[in-house]
């Protein structure tokens, strides 16, 4: 039972690495624009089939994948914000909200009309896992593990070293002071969707290589990202990266207990427990 909880405990880590990537996209535009986007789960497919194609169809390896579909996804997110979404938030956020929710739908759409709905798996090289102390990883989830990590500090170091990231917390901060200052809140919000865009093709790229993707691919991941979120304090950067952590572990140690169709429970439990005991979450909101 020990080995089992371990062997749990190593496997949330690993898919809590995983979330933690979108996750960060989701809490920076929520910082910035003041609005939940669950069209990210679109950015994520789109991100994931971009890469795919890359991969499989012109035969590239996966880390020369990852920057087009992160280029492909943020051209995504930029396009839909510019064209959609940027129209309704002067109605609200509950109405900007919704209308994420359609936009997901019809991106989802589009990459079905272009791919079908298959399954497709990435062209990955198979090598066995590492095993020890009883425990095992596969090598795709150490190289995945790597990568996040990799991105979370280059997106630490961004937000805290940079102008521009600054610019950002200004913004996220007080938008109206931000503006005082000199700084443009329209271009920092163009900014920040371009980010979380390419934050989610790249979450995208790493859920597809550990399993497959379809176009539901970031439909499946998206109450994961969103509890995240929530459980990290909506906003907070660092929250964001706990919250996914701790979903992805919780999501794990779950599956000892429960059959595998109540994974999913998790992430409404996390919601539905931070909302109704810590509304700003474990680190607060807006932070970035």
């Amino acid at each position: 039972m020990q080995t089992a909880i371990l062997q749990a405990l190593l496997n949330g880590l690993m898919t809590g690495a995983l979330i933690a990537i979108p996750a960060i996209g989701f809490t920076a535009i929520f910082a910035v624009l003041r609005y939940p986007s669950f069209a990210i789960a679109g950015y994520i497919t789109i991100g994931a089939f971009a890469g795919w194609s890359i991969n499989v169809t012109l035969g590239l390896p996966i880390w020369a994948a990852l920057p087009a579909a992160a280029l492909v996804a943020a051209c995504a997110a930029v396009a839909t914000e510019q064209t959609i979404i940027a129209r309704l938030r002067p109605s609200g956020a509950l109405t900007a909200a919704i209308g994420s929710i359609a936009m997901n739908l019809v991106l989802e759409n589009i990459v079905r009309f272009f791919y079908g709905n298959d399954l497709r798996g990435f062209d990955v090289p198979l090598v066995p896992d590492v095993r020890f102390w009883g425990l095992r990883v596969g090598m795709q989830q150490i190289q995945t593990l790597g990568i996040s990590i990799v991105v979370m500090l280059l997106v630490f170091l961004f937000l805290s070293r940079t102008r521009f990231g600054r610019a950002m917390r200004a913004v996220a901060d007080n938008a109206d002071l931000a503006r005082l200052k000199g700084i443009d809140p329209r271009l920092v919000s163009l900014v920040a969707v371009a980010l979380a865009g390419a934050l989610a093709g790249l979450g995208g790229v790493l859920l597809g290589a550990d399993t497959s993707i379809d176009p539901l691919t970031g439909f499946r991941i998206l109450l994961s990202v969103f509890a995240a979120a929530v459980l990290g304090g909506l906003g907070s950067v660092p929250g964001a990266v706990v919250g996914a952590l701790t979903i992805g572990v919780a999501e794990e140690l779950s599956l000892l207990v429960l059959p595998a169709t109540y994974r999913g429970a998790v992430g409404f439990v996390a919601i539905l427990v931070m909302l109704t005991f810590r509304p700003r979450g474990l680190l607060g909101e807006r932070a970035l």
